[in-house]
């Protein structure tokens, strides 16, 4: 069955097309939700809440072709991860003064990109939550500061506070990795 036909057979609440478009699109919606997360159980939460709102509001949903659901979903999981992130986080204002040290020589984009991806994403989830959430707002979702901003309900300088803080703390957990793996 193609997406068209899914999600029309789920507008009707049809639960074998509710499964399977589950099964079609969960996994990657997980890794979405963990990015913003940070741990596996509030991920599966977020994922759960958003495929409820999903269902749920359906028949708002235009279809306009091929991955229109897949990006409206996505959309969902983001608003999601957004609503807890705002519950459970005070965004606050920064100094860059108050930024993390990096230390001087920072390894080359080759290091980085010799580093499982995996391993790179659970090097985010380390983050504190509205560090990692505006890491990912901005690096996955491609949203401007200004954004961001309104999404989170902070100043656009907050937002860019945070992300070079995020960046630096990630910058610094990489050097520690290779440092880590340098002496095996």
């Amino acid at each position: 069955m193609n997406e068209a036909e899914l999600v029309k057979s789920c507008k009707r609440r049809d639960p074998s097309a509710q499964n399977e478009l589950y099964r079609r699109y969960a996994g990657e919606m997980f890794a979405l939700c963990i990015r913003y997360a940070g741990d596996r159980e509030s991920a599966k939460d977020l994922l759960h809440d958003g495929f409820l709102k999903a269902f749920t509001s359906l028949d708002k949903f235009d279809y306009r072709g091929e991955g229109s659901f897949k990006a409206w979903l996505s959309r969902i999981m983001v608003n999601r991860a957004l609503e807890e992130t705002r519950k459970r986080t005070q965004f606050t204002r920064l100094d860059i003064d108050d930024a993390p040290e990096v230390a001087d020589s920072a390894p080359d984009d080759g290091s980085i990109n010799e580093i499982d991806p995996g391993t790179l994403l659970q090097f985010i989830a380390e983050l504190p939550p509205g560090y990692r959430t505006i890491f990912n707002l901005y690096t996955f979702e491609n949203k401007s500061h200004k954004e961001i901003a309104a999404l989170l309900h902070i100043n656009e300088k907050s937002s860019s506070s945070q992300l070079f803080r995020a960046r630096a703390l990630l910058m610094n957990r990489v050097k520690q990795y290779w440092a880590e793996h340098e002496n095996r």
